[in-house]
């Protein structure tokens, strides 16, 4: 029986990212559907009516939102090429980190975009302090180039974010978070991540992510909600 995998996604979102780089990482074809974020197609509401955002990955027409739980679902459901550690404590510790990422990185990135100068510089160190948290967790030694060790695994999908979209957004925006002199390690993690022949195929170029941060970020200065 052919299974049918869907991904409704919008080209821009590392979110929606994360689930396609894990249904490559596992060899799994899938459709795409990209989303008009201003103007949300009835089966993105039908499949998500709580959160309506994307990503939601659609498998033989059940829907699951919310990226880190779907990374989860393909992980138990298509148990080769694991993303996860397969140890408990060590599956805990890349879930806790995470969602360290994504709460604490992600809302403090977000405030240091949004906010006028007086409010950045304490944004941005609120930002690094995390990711000086993450780079310890990071063992880059022998072949290990990832969180994963020598694969893309669970950490280094969520952290995808830091490592593409950080470093052009900052540079669209004036501002710098992870820099090669304070964190030498996320860095090097980060330059064999985007070059990575799986990741490669699905980045969104650069000049468009730059465009487009620069137009985000100055609608929102003017009262708009992202």
């Amino acid at each position: 029986m052919t299974e049918e995998l869907q991904v409704f996604g919008f080209w821009s979102s590392p979110f929606s990212l994360r689930v396609e780089l894990a249904l490559k990482l596992k060899g799994l074809s899938y459709q795409y559907v990209e989303e008009d974020i201003a103007n949300k197609s009835h089966l993105l509401l039908k499949y998500n009516p709580i959160y309506k955002m994307v990503p939601v990955f659609v498998h033989n027409g059940n829907p699951i939102s919310e990226s880190t739980i779907i990374l989860e679902y393909i992980d138990e459901h298509w148990t080769t090429n694991p993303i996860l550690p397969q140890h408990p404590y060590q599956r805990a510790q890349a879930r806790f980190l995470a969602k360290c990422i994504d709460d604490k990185f992600f809302g403090a990135w977000r405030k240091a975009a949004r906010s006028g100068r007086e409010g950045r510089d304490k944004a941005i160190e609120e930002a690094c302090k995390v990711l000086e948290a993450v780079e310890n967790e990071l063992k880059l030694d022998g072949n290990n180039k990832f969180f994963g060790g020598d694969r893309i695994g669970f950490v280094d999908i969520v952290g995808i974010f830091i490592g593409y979209w950080v470093p052009v957004m900052q540079t669209a925006l004036g501002f710098e978070i992870l820099s090669s002199q304070r964190f030498p390690k996320l860095s090097k993690w980060s330059e064999e991540l985007i070059n990575h022949s799986v990741v490669k195929e699905i980045l969104p170029p650069k000049q468009d992510l730059f465009v487009y941060a620069q137009t985000l970020y100055r609608i929102n200065t003017v009262g708009s909600k992202l």
